[in-house]
């Protein structure tokens, strides 16, 4: 576990409009500059952020503390095989909550970008009590789902030393699912079931043709595997 100190200095502040100015004093705080995690870097909350922004226009909801949120959203970085896992977006929350209390924030708007970080989580479980906790939570998932997310799931299989997939039994149609050692079963555990779950109607929409393009995939990549 390791708390973000610094963002690269290539980051495209103005990535971040209209709020460049918040971003250049939050994005030391939100990238670990000790780890290289390429599902999580700079690259992420850009695309994270203008999830965000989409669905905020449909929505609703307070677009600054969104940004706050969505930079610091994975402040504390927590490695997906850790026993830690589950409290990685608790612990964002609070540092958030610090970083935005030395910045002045009041108490109130600090709660709505605490929140929004802590129930944005697949893993922590947390149900979301606000329209920005709703955004955040379904802007995250939709950069988990769609051909992005599926390089995403490759990428971190590959910094954990898993396999592709399990060339006996790839569908695990005989076998246990185990997305710990096998990528591919990821498909299976969560990312093809992420688009049930989304919290906001335009989350929703965008969730679906995403989803659509992740199965579309999974399937043509077992295709490959299974004819030749």
């Amino acid at each position: 576990m390791t708390i973000a100190p610094a963002a690269s200095p290539e980051t495209d502040l103005n990535a971040f409009a209209p709020y460049a100015a918040l971003a250049a004093q939050l994005l030391p705080h939100a990238i670990d500059a000790g780890t290289s995690d390429g599902a999580h870097d700079a690259a992420h909350l850009q695309r994270v952020w203008r999830s965000v922004q989409a669905l905020q226009a449909v929505e609703g909801g307070d677009l600054e503390a969104l940004l706050a949120a969505t930079l610091l959203h994975d402040c504390v970085n927590v490695e997906k095989n850790s026993p830690l896992r589950a409290q990685a977006s608790r612990l964002s929350a609070q540092k958030a909550g610090e970083v935005l209390a030395g910045l002045g924030w009041p108490q109130a708007r600090i709660d709505v970008a605490a929140h929004a970080i802590e129930a944005h989580s697949h893993s922590a479980a947390i149900a979301p009590r606000s329209i920005e906790a709703r955004i955040l939570q379904d802007a995250d998932r939709l950069d988990a789902i769609g051909l992005i997310g599926a390089a995403r799931c490759f990428y971190v299989g590959g910094r954990l030393g898993r396999a592709l997939y399990d060339p006996a039994d790839a569908r695990a149609a005989q076998r246990p699912l185990d997305d710990t050692r096998y990528t591919l079963d990821h498909f299976q555990t969560k990312l093809l079931r992420l688009a049930e779950g989304f919290q906001t109607a335009e989350g929703t929409r965008r969730a679906a043709q995403r989803q659509q393009r992740l199965r579309d995939f999974y399937d043509a990549f077992l295709s490959e595997l299974e004819d030749g």
